[in-house]
């Protein structure tokens, strides 16, 4: 059977065997190939006879032994063996490694297969102006930005949003307090381009003023009259308002670069406001909303509910909108102006039951139509008590903090012939985004700066110095003039490489599918160490022959390939050199 130019190594076995398995009279739908519990038997074994044994009323041995002489009828195999109950066995040829490892290295994509293309909004990092990034939003801006180049790889149109906080009480707050403090502020527009204060005054003057708001009445009377004063529009608090933000976004842009973390759109819940009164109005007249003890709500609650769900809360008895209204309206706003199938919320699970409620409301006032909604939830970062990630005074780190603390670890480690400020930065980096994604991201784990930057064992750096070996081999080989050729695959270790490679498309897929960039990690992982088994092994450069030189060199360069795609979309910097 030819191989399509779609098919995976998987995809193209499964073909044949859903073929075979239907032309012994059987089910064909849902038989897989999987990679065999003992290699040094098989490549691949499919388990299906079992499973349509019962059905079939026939025993899975009879159903494998037919399956087996169908296959063997096909050159991709050189053997079928079928063993204990009716597990089907199969050694792939040669030719068909060969064929599978020279297309894989040919596809600029390293055999990922395009999905239907979606429009997919990815809602990640979603910082609050004002604020600096803390350990908080670590997990959202690397998960986030991996799910985002794991979708664009796949073909869809993504869209990432920081989804911004920029509105709300918190702003009117600030405005009257740097009004205070700078009363030129409101008079005219010329020190916008200039402004008197920074990201650091601004961290420093919200907690003060928010805890005088709170002690004190009056200045909270303040507060809320210049939110007012915001709301309706006014020019000068306006103008102050789109300055905090800059100055904000400034500072944060800083941590996003340094984590390669890239929006495509840096809205925020100012965007929806103008929505919100149309929008409330409208659920109350359709009967969606309704008043329940001055407040405006959605029921939410489903029969099939195994605990009690609270309503959606759209509107306080004062007439004040929450953070659920404000979330409705941008499912709302991404709807008419994006058109999506998908929204991926990149958030704490913390927030599970807050995207529940919101997304039922979606669904109840038809905003969710055609469009699928996800919460993409993650666990905490931890500090060595198991407890989540505190300073040393107790206080919430900072992301910058923990990053220069990684980035310090990294660079005492570093040789001192090499650059090591921009050395130390990157490995640094990649220690804290590969522990991070290496973990399952409904688990949290321990932050340890000294065990992310070991060169050794699953960490960031060990996948960074595994791709920087494979290139230099390559770089060797071209100094000697020594070119790559036509892939024989005659050692286990061979075999063992180009079988996992072929496997990286389904890595991929997983990770997708299941929104779990470990199951990439995991994978890069394997594959580093399995080339490093190669390496020991199999001569490269010292082969026996030219013919075998040339082979292997093929095979460095297309583990080359598919680990630097899987370390690209986790979003891990491959320096030239450690």
């Amino acid at each position: 059977m030819q191989i399509r130019s779609s098919d995976t190594l998987a995809t193209h076995v499964e073909r044949l065997l859903v073929a075979a398995f239907e032309a012994a009279g059987l089910e064909g739908r849902g038989v897989r190939a999987v990679p065999a519990q003992r290699p040094d038997l098989a490549d691949l074994q499919c388990n299906a006879a079992m499973a349509l044994a019962g059905a079939a009323k026939r025993p899975p041995r009879e159903i494998a032994e037919a399956v087996a002489t169908l296959l063997r009828e096909h050159a991709e195999f050189t053997s079928v063996d079928i063993a204990g109950p009716g597990f089907i066995n199969m050694r792939l040829s040669p030719a068909l490694l060969t064929a599978q490892a020279t297309r894989q290295l040919a596809d600029p994509q390293a055999g990922i297969a395009g999905e239907t293309p979606e429009t997919i909004v990815i809602d990640f990092g979603g910082p609050n102006v004002a604020k600096p990034l803390h350990v908080g939003h670590l997990r959202s801006l690397v998960l986030g930005e991996s799910l985002r180049r794991i979708l664009l790889a796949q073909g869809h149109r993504v869209i990432g949003d920081v989804h911004l906080g920029d509105w709300g009480l918190q702003m009117g707050m600030l405005i009257s307090e740097l009004s205070r403090l700078w009363p030129e502020l409101t008079s005219d527009g010329e020190w916008t381009a200039n402004p008197p204060f920074s990201m650091n005054d601004l961290q420093a003057i919200y907690p003060r003023v928010a805890a005088e708001c709170k002690a004190d009445e009056g200045r909270m009377t303040e507060a809320r009259a210049a939110t007012a004063r915001l709301q309706a529009g006014n020019a000068d608090d306006m103008r102050l308002w789109e300055t905090i933000r800059r100055v904000s976004l400034d500072a944060q842009t800083t941590d996003f670069h340094t984590l390669d973390a890239h929006f495509d759109e840096l809205n925020g819940e100012s965007l929806v406001q103008p929505l919100i009164p149309g929008m409330v109005e409208d659920l109350a007249t359709r009967g969606v909303a309704k008043r329940s003890e001055g407040a405006l709500i959605v029921e939410v609650a489903e029969e099939s509910d195994d605990s009690p769900m609270p309503p959606l809360l759209l509107e306080k008895s004062d007439g004040a909108a929450l953070y659920a209204t404000t979330d409705l309206a941008t499912i709302l706003e991404r709807r008419d102006r994006l058109h999506p199938q998908r929204i991926v919320y990149v958030v704490d699970q913390r927030q599970a039951l807050h995207f529940q409620q919101v997304f039922r409301g979606a669904r109840q006032a038809g905003y969710a139509d055609g469009i699928e909604l996800v919460h993409v939830g993650f666990g905490t970062v931890n500090g060595k008590d198991g407890k989540p990630y505190k300073t040393r005074e107790g206080g919430v780190a900072k992301l910058h903090e923990l990053l220069d603390e990684a980035i310090e670890r990294a660079a005492g480690r570093l040789d001192e012939r090499v650059d090591r400020a921009e050395l130390a930065h990157a490995v640094g980096v990649a220690a804290v985004k590969f522990a991070d994604l290496s973990t399952y991201r409904t688990s949290g784990y321990v932050f340890d700066a000294e065990r992310m930057v070991a060169t050794e064992g699953r960490t960031g750096p060990y996948m960074q110095y595994a791709c920087v070996r494979v290139t230099s081999i390559l770089a060797r080989a071209d100094a000697e003039s020594a070119a790559m050729g036509t892939m024989d695959i005659a050692e286990a270790a061979e075999r063992t490489l180009v079988l996992l490679c072929s496997r990286f498309p389904e890595a991929v897929q997983s990770a997708a599918r299941r929104y779990a960039p470990n199951d990439l990690a995991d994978y890069a992982y394997d594959l580093a160490q399995a080339f490093s088994r190669f390496y020991a092994e199999c001569p490269v450069l010292a082969a026996s022959s030219a013919e075998v030189r040339a082979s292997r060199l093929s095979l460095v360069a297309l583990t080359r390939h598919v680990l630097g795609k899987a370390l690209d979309l986790l979003g891990i910097r491959v320096p030239e050199r450690m």
